[in-house]
């Protein structure tokens, strides 16, 4: 079973001011004469750490990574203006021009798929391939999963955590109860609901339970801005209409693509990855037997570093 590459120090740091607001902290590293790569992480408000540069062969890719507006290093932390999906899409445009890459392969999981695919259809001209993990494709059904009637089935007693911070009859919308504590004035209350969001994601992300993972979630720093960047688009239904993704499916359809989804993924279930590779014809499914939603279990990694590589053999073949 392949393992994730050696750490690997970025050969270069970037700060991109996107507006008069947001900066975003960037960094290459691998080859810089390699197949550019952008790492496009989850969420939103997840950000990148030194793991994201270590799925692809640094002989043979120039590794991008990026934190989204609000996350990570990108400042200001935690921000929700100016903080939409389009803002994000013309964001990784922006770091394309400035980096000087003409096209690149858009290595995204869980939101980041979401991400990707949308930049994709409005940009397809500029990605030559998409890799893709813990497919999200950010429809109705798939907020009510997470967060109504679905994964509280698999996990109640994570569940009765979850919901403890929120009265019963605001349980009908967490997002929305959520939301509106993480922007209130309290900072102890915003810290503790920020922990409590964000630990509902971590207990339900690995197919065996992993105190490392939870406590990288609930760390205050990630914990803030995942719960209230999470929140922000949620309660937004991700600034798009429903169903968008699988809709304008035809824009992508010649790109050629890895999908690699966990049987058990508990935060979007694998029919996510199912009906996204049934309307993508140049699409290939791996689906991995023993693993849930999170790109660090060992059959998830072996399966992303397989695809990374066998995408760079169809590119230099193809050139």
């Amino acid at each position: 079973m392949l393992v994730l590459y050696p750490e690997l120090k970025p050969y270069q740091r970037h700060s991109l001011k996107v507006s008069e607001l947001h900066e975003l902290y960037i960094d290459e590293a691998g080859n810089p004469d390699g197949i550019p790569v952008l790492f496009v992480h989850g969420g939103p408000g997840g950000g990148c750490d030194g793991s994201s540069r270590r799925f692809y062969d640094p002989a043979l890719y120039r590794i991008v990574t990026f934190d989204q507006r609000g996350c990570g290093r990108s400042t200001p932390h935690g921000e929700l203006s100016d903080n939409t999906t389009q803002d994000l899409i013309a964001d990784m445009e922006a770091i394309r021009v400035h980096l000087g890459i003409d096209s690149w392969v858009l290595f995204g999981g869980s939101w980041g798929s979401t991400l990707s695919l949308l930049y994709a259809q409005h940009y397809p001209q500029r990605v030559m391939a998409l890799v893709l993990r813990g497919i999200f494709l950010c429809r109705q059904c798939d907020f009510d999963w997470l967060y109504k009637d679905g994964a509280n089935r698999i996990f109640p007693d994570y569940w009765e955590e979850f919901i403890k911070p929120i009265p019963q009859s605001e349980w009908g919308d967490l997002a929305q109860a959520y939301n509106s504590r993480l922007l209130g004035d309290d900072e102890l209350l915003r810290m503790g609901v920020a922990k409590a969001w964000s630990a509902w994601e971590g207990n339900c992300s690995k197919l065996r339970p992993s105190p490392t993972a939870l406590a990288k979630f609930t760390k205050p720093h990630n914990a803030l801005a995942l719960a209230r960047i999470e929140t922000h688009y949620f309660v937004n239904k991700g600034f798009i209409d429903e169903n968008y993704i699988l809709n304008n499916m035809q824009s992508i359809k010649d790109i050629p693509g890895r999908i690699v989804h966990g049987r058990y993924d508990m935060v979007c279930p694998l029919d996510n990855a199912l009906r996204l590779h049934q309307q993508w014809p140049n699409s290939e499914l791996v689906i991995v037997r023993d693993a849930g939603h999170s790109a660090s279990e060992p059959g998830t990694v072996d399966a992303l570093i397989r695809v990374v590589a066998d995408i760079a053999k169809q590119l230099k073949s193809a050139s």
